[in-house]
């Protein structure tokens, strides 16, 4: 098996969201498995510490990566299978997430239109199980293919595998730096409904005529979320960002009730466990950042719970915009704040 080419002292600046400038040791663009195969074969390559880019918008680079960047780039979207109540479509790794959305909708498939607009690749969605406006990815999850570096091998995954939480899988615990995700498959319901639980949603829908969300079709709320992300969060290919910076912190419903009786308005959702997300954008604001800047850093003016490069913020700018946040928001609300970005 012949070694791959890399490239050396690659900069990352075009491969993350947030623009900042930082350089791989080395790099190299992975199409499938064969090409991870030949990593783990080469003995230099094989010792080299590894980041594995998909879109890039749910990292921050504080420094120089000393090691392989595999950036992946494998691209493929079929439908796969169908039984009574679900259509199975899978897609390769390195296929943009929003592109990925719409070619569903364009192929009458419905479930997937309220993560519409988020930024970043199918590969990366489960590691980070994203979610938006009432679905989470581990909601219309079948199944995952990902290259074990530790046996060689391509494992099969299913959701209880995966281990979804909150933000949270599998590949953040004991296959974190082990496995890459080579193509994701979906269950997406036949017997559809539209989800418009949160209000932004609903509010979208009325505004473009629907005086019921039961009539809107997936295309409907896929255009509701579109607009409603498009007005609120800013466009990486114009002001670097990660879209949203921190999670929704979850607090015991004692907790909540405490902070309700010192702020009112405090936006709180309550979970099927008892607990209450808090909404972090909504802490952020009450603590005065909104629309606030440090150096090159800031936060973005219309959504709190965005960190944005208003041009030449290093990664070090960025985290230290943060760390000043997460203690306004320890010291005013007793809350802990966790960003969503990997931090390299």
């Amino acid at each position: 098996m012949s070694s791959p080419a890399t490239q050396h002292d690659f900069s990352l600046r075009a491969l993350n969201t947030f623009g900042i400038e930082a350089r791989a040791q080395a790099y190299l663009p992975v199409d499938g498995a064969d090409t991870l195969r030949a990593v783990r074969a080469d003995a230099t390559l094989a010792a080299l510490p590894r980041l594995v880019l998909g879109g890039g918008s749910n990292l921050l680079l504080t420094q120089d990566f000393a090691g392989l960047v595999l950036h992946m780039r494998g691209a493929g979207i079929e439908v796969v299978g169908e039984d009574e109540d679900f259509t199975y479509v899978r897609a390769a790794a390195g296929e943009n997430w929003h592109g990925f959305v719409q070619w569903t909708l364009a192929q009458g498939l419905s479930g997937l239109e309220n993560l519409s607009l988020i930024p970043g690749s199918v590969g990366a969605a489960p590691i980070q199980n994203i979610g938006a406006y009432g679905i989470e990815l581990k909601d219309r999850f079948h199944e995952l293919r990902a290259f074990d570096f530790a046996a060689g091998e391509v494992l099969t995954l299913d959701r209880a595998a995966c281990r979804f939480g909150y933000r949270d899988s599998v590949f953040k615990h004991e296959l974190r730096d082990r496995a890459v995700v080579l193509d994701v498959t979906f269950a997406l319901p036949k017997r559809w409904q539209p989800n418009a639980n949160y209000a932004d949603v609903a509010q979208a829908l009325q505004e473009k005529g629907f005086s019921d969300a039961a009539q809107a079709s997936a295309r409907d709320i896929a255009d509701a979320v579109i607009a409603i992300r498009t007005r609120k969060l800013p466009d990486p290919a114009k002001i670097g960002n990660a879209g949203s910076f921190f999670k929704n912190p979850i607090v015991s419903a004692q907790q909540r009730d405490a902070l309700l009786a010192q702020h009112i308005g405090l936006v709180s959702y309550r979970q099927d466990d008892g607990s209450y997300k808090l909404a972090a954008g909504w802490l952020i604001d009450r603590c005065g950042w909104k629309g606030k800047t440090m150096g090159a850093a800031g936060v973005y003016e219309k959504q709190a719970l965005v960190l944005v490069n208003h041009g030449g913020a290093s990664g070090a700018d960025i985290a230290q915009l943060a760390k000043a946040i997460q203690d306004d928001v320890m010291l005013k609300f007793g809350v802990a704040l966790e960003p969503e970005p990997v931090f390299i």
